[in-house]
């Protein structure tokens, strides 16, 4: 219903919340729903002059008693009736909530001894939909609408981002949530399908699905950091750094639950993003939180070298550990090659007056001479001593001709970075 609200309404229901206080929240949130309900019901919400309607229980009750006019106290009267109509919903929602809550506490206390079974959805609810429906059309959460007892092993992702965007997907149907025995097999079979045919958008919408499953389940342990860890690697591999990062995150806050996985590799691949981003603040937190134990392992030492190494503008050093890159550092490094390479043609032109390719391909990482060139044409500045034959792997750099170029290219295309999907 939501989505269908106008402006005028949202706006009013902010002000009302606004006022509400510990004595009269109870009170006036049951009025202000069962308004709006009346509203939707009598199809009034968009003819209604929302700014105008004030709740009872949030008007000021004045002490002192004065001669009540007839039609005041037939007006009391009906506020009255009202206000014990609305107080006893009030009532039955929390006597719901109570239900439910004791419901939960029985279904762990099965689970703990061994005797929970899965009810059948058509015995559970009435709704299509999967949940209770008060009269009040306000759905109440039950903790078996999104427990499925199907055995399918793949759906589409459905994309519930958010009410006001207009390409949502509606919400999955509880019918087709995966329990976790499903999920474990399903992944199974992801990982061997990624292996023999590699085709990332399916993968990624599946994995989204199977991350889905496990959010709406709340399902927090160490299978769903697998889940993570799979599907971000899958996104390096990808070069989609907005799913990665949304990993990352994800598995950021699994970690600090005390959920075990690869926390220090992952650790790795953050310190290299946030390098790749510029973010020194962000960097300079994350190392203040690290002991030295974990620095001292192999890939957060890595990822440490790789900062030093970019703050000392040692170009060497920094494509010797792309080149060593453990894991999937160098999937993140990827993205800073261009960026870092003309970082060092700034320094490299200036120094020498004619640069061969194949000592370019070389110092920076390159895959040969031809590369260089391709990479130099780009950028517009692939100039070359006079007198030199055409074949690539004798030509030479003019440093002199290039250097004011390399400048201004580096200025106008990696001095900022668009932080795309940041962690």
């Amino acid at each position: 219903m939501a989505t269908s609200w106008p402006q005028s309404l949202k706006d009013w229901v902010a002000t009302q919340l606004k006022q509400m206080n510990s004595l009269n929240k109870s009170e006036a949130d049951a009025e202000m729903k069962a308004l709006i309900s009346e509203a939707y019901t009598n199809q009034t919400l968009w003819t209604t002059d929302w700014a105008g309607v004030q709740l009872k229980a949030l008007q000021p009750k004045t002490a002192t008693k004065r001669k009540s006019h007839p039609d005041l106290v037939a007006t009391q009267k009906k506020l009255k009736k009202a206000t014990i109509s609305t107080s006893t919903e009030s009532e039955n929602r929390l006597e719901k909530r109570k239900r439910r809550f004791e419901r939960e506490h029985e279904i762990e206390r099965q689970k703990a001894s061994g005797t929970y079974s899965v009810p059948s959805f058509t015995h559970h609810s009435q709704s299509p939909t999967g949940f209770d429906t008060a009269r009040d059309n306000t759905p109440t959460y039950t903790p078996m609408a999104y427990r499925s007892a199907g055995a399918i092993s793949k759906r589409k992702y459905a994309n519930v981002a958010s009410e006001d965007s207009g390409d949502a997907d509606p919400a999955p149907d509880p019918a087709t949530i995966r329990p976790l025995e499903v999920l474990q097999r399903t992944l199974g079979e992801l990982k061997n399908k990624w292996k023999v045919n590699s085709d990332y958008r399916w993968t990624c919408d599946q994995f989204k699905s199977l991350r889905q499953d496990l959010t709406v389940q709340r399902i927090k342990n160490a299978f769903t950091v697998q889940v993570y860890e799979i599907h971000a690697r899958m996104a390096l591999e990808a070069a989609d750094v907005v799913e990665f990062n949304q990993c990352q995150s994800n598995l950021r806050l699994l970690y600090e639950a005390g959920i075990p996985g690869h926390a220090n590799e992952f650790l790795a691949y953050r310190i290299l993003y946030l390098n790749y981003t510029k973010n020194r603040s962000e960097i300079n937190l994350l190392l203040a939180q690290l002991n030295p134990e974990t620095k001292s392992t192999e890939f957060v030492r890595h990822a440490l070298d790789v900062q030093a190494a970019l703050l000392a503008n040692n170009y060497h050093k920094f494509f010797d550990l792309y080149l060593k890159a453990p894991n999937m550092g160098g999937y993140i490094m990827d993205h800073m090659l261009p960026r870092e390479r003309m970082s060092a043609l700034i320094t490299m032109t200036k120094a020498y007056l004619h640069l061969p390719l194949s000592f370019l391909a070389s110092e920076l990482a390159f895959d040969g001479t031809a590369d260089v060139d391709r990479f130099l044409s780009s950028h517009s500045i692939a100039t070359y001593a006079t007198g030199q034959p055409n074949a690539a792997g004798e030509k030479r750099l003019d440093c002199r001709a290039v250097h004011a170029r390399v400048v201004a290219c580096y200025e106008e295309k990696y001095r900022k970075v668009a932080i795309v999907g940041r962690i």
